[in-house]
């Protein structure tokens, strides 16, 4: 539906949007679920940490695996100062954006994504056993 979007207030079924054929990137604060949500759905990420172990995280995504780009947050804040502490520019958030969306760079974090999300289904998937095998 061109020219339109959703808005969903409360909570929301993140695997599912995030395994929707329509999403490029996954804005994440990345919370440890989140983080396993993304790589599970291929998708690459555009990391935004607040708190807590979310910096370690965003490291394991944009360093490691290297599925994500960086806002550019670094600054710990507590929930009472996250909208001051944890704001990031417009522009640091236009450049993650391009960074994941276009270019050579973009279509190889894209691969990784896919490849990690492709390991990650093969994981976990169900395999018939052989009562032979038991």
């Amino acid at each position: 539906m061109e020219g339109k979007g959703l808005i969903i207030r409360g909570w929301a079924p993140q695997v599912l949007i995030l395994e929707h054929q329509a999403i490029g990137a996954f804005v994440t604060h990345c919370g440890w679920n989140s983080i396993l949500e993304g790589v599970s759905s291929g998708v690459p990420m555009i990391t935004w940490p607040v708190s807590a172990e979310q910096f370690y995280n965003e490291k394991l995504a944009t360093e490691i695996l290297r599925i994500g780009v960086a806002v550019g947050s670094e600054k710990w804040a507590s929930l009472v100062d996250v909208k001051k502490e944890a704001s990031v520019k417009r522009d640091a958030i236009e450049k993650a954006v391009a960074q994941v969306m276009v270019g050579d760079e973009a279509e190889e974090i894209r691969s990784r994504a896919r490849a990690l999300g492709e390991m990650a289904r093969r994981a976990v998937e169900k395999k018939a056993v052989h009562h032979s095998q038991i």
